[in-house]
């Protein structure tokens, strides 16, 4: 009787000594050679498995970006896309921003290039100058976030994926309940947002804690950097991580991070059925004028206050491109709810005052 092909193949595998076969089963009276596949670790099945569900769905031959740092969270990204990208047709590139903020940077950022060239993608250095608008922390998010969409529209990606954990969800609630900035940094970040016109920003590890992503780097042999910068106590989110969390599940009992994150997804949901209430009343409510817009104040003055507070930050942001704080909106709100004949309101980027029965927003 003739071996079958593949346990042809099999049994040449035996021949060459190779580890991951034995032969166990019989086939037609002779012992096949079975592949045995080690277990896949829990943390790397873990991670694998967030990052196929952000990319199921994607056009086969797009190409995706990982946003690589060379820290674990990213490289345990960039390992998973490496992994799971091909099976989906997809291309995966990877793009390492060097802030150049402290000594050894431009090393560390070829370090992590050469990680993903490890790992069969493409990889990219890009060098950027951080401003000073907005603290440190900002500016470098903010020079860093328009290199990768610089990068994915050279690249011609349909999706960044960034490393961003549950942990990290955590921390970001935690800073914007100090900051008392709201629920809108109450609901930490998107799952899925807008990065550049066609190119998505996600962030598919949202429900991995870190302990994670360190454990996927032990798992497959991957060597992650530490930045210096995420152990230092001059920055807030450090002291969050290092300090406030730590006391926060001593003193209440394990799970804060995680019931802070689900505290987050629950907002965004609440916050998303706003968003639909404002853009199905917006155009009803709202007249450009000379300069700016306005809004009816018999329209502001009808619906809840939540809402109202809503409309009057959306109308700014939309219009304006600017945030307004607590105070800045309940003061724009009593020009409908407390009027006594008050000036000129002047808010980031605007002007409002009461003209009649409508609020006036022009720019500053």
């Amino acid at each position: 009787m003739r071996l079958s092909e593949s346990d042809a193949r099999c049994v040449a595998a035996l021949a060459r000594n190779q580890p991951e076969f034995d032969t166990h089963a019989r086939v037609g009276g002779y012992r096949r050679a079975v592949a045995h596949r080690e277990s896949l670790d829990p943390a790397v099945a873990e991670v694998r498995l967030a990052v196929r569900r952000v990319l199921t769905g994607m056009a086969a031959g797009r190409t995706v970006v990982v946003a690589l740092s060379g820290g674990a969270d990213s490289l345990a990204l960039a390992a998973a896309a490496a992994f799971e990208g091909p099976r989906l047709g997809l291309r995966v590139a990877s793009v390492t921003v060097d802030h150049g903020l402290q000594p050894g940077s431009a090393d560390a950022a070829a370090a992590a290039a050469e990680r993903a060239r490890a790992l069969g993608i493409e990889a990219r250095v890009v060098r950027v100058e951080v401003g000073d608008g907005g603290g440190p922390e900002a500016a470098a998010r903010a020079a860093r976030y328009t290199a990768l969409a610089a990068a994915a529209s050279d690249l011609d990606a349909g999706a960044v994926l960034v490393g961003h954990t549950l942990d990290d969800q955590a921390e970001t609630v935690l800073l914007g309940l100090a900051r008392g900035s709201g629920t809108a940094s109450l609901q930490g970040m998107a799952a899925v947002s807008d990065l550049a016109p066609g190119v998505a920003l996600l962030r598919p590890l949202l429900e991995v804690r870190r302990a994670t992503t360190r454990a996927v780097c032990a798992a497959e042999g991957l060597d992650p950097w530490d930045d210096p910068h995420n152990a230092d106590p001059r920055f807030a989110r450090v002291r969050v991580r290092e300090r406030v969390l730590p006391v926060l599940e001593s003193e209440l009992g394990p799970g804060v991070a995680a019931a802070l994150a689900r505290t987050a997804a629950q907002l965004r949901e609440d916050a998303e059925a706003f968003d639909e209430m404002i853009d199905e009343t917006i155009e009803d409510i709202v007249e450009h004028a000379e300069a700016g817009i306005s809004v009816s104040v018999a329209a502001l003055a009808a619906n809840p206050a939540a809402l109202r507070h809503r409309i009057i930050r959306h109308v700014v942001a939309a219009e304006f491109g600017a945030s307004l704080t607590r105070s800045q909106t309940l003061e724009v709100a009593r020009l409908v709810t407390d009027w006594s004949g008050q000036g000129p309101i002047d808010l980031p980027g605007c002007r409002a005052r009461r003209i009649g029965g409508r609020v006036e927003f022009t720019a500053s």
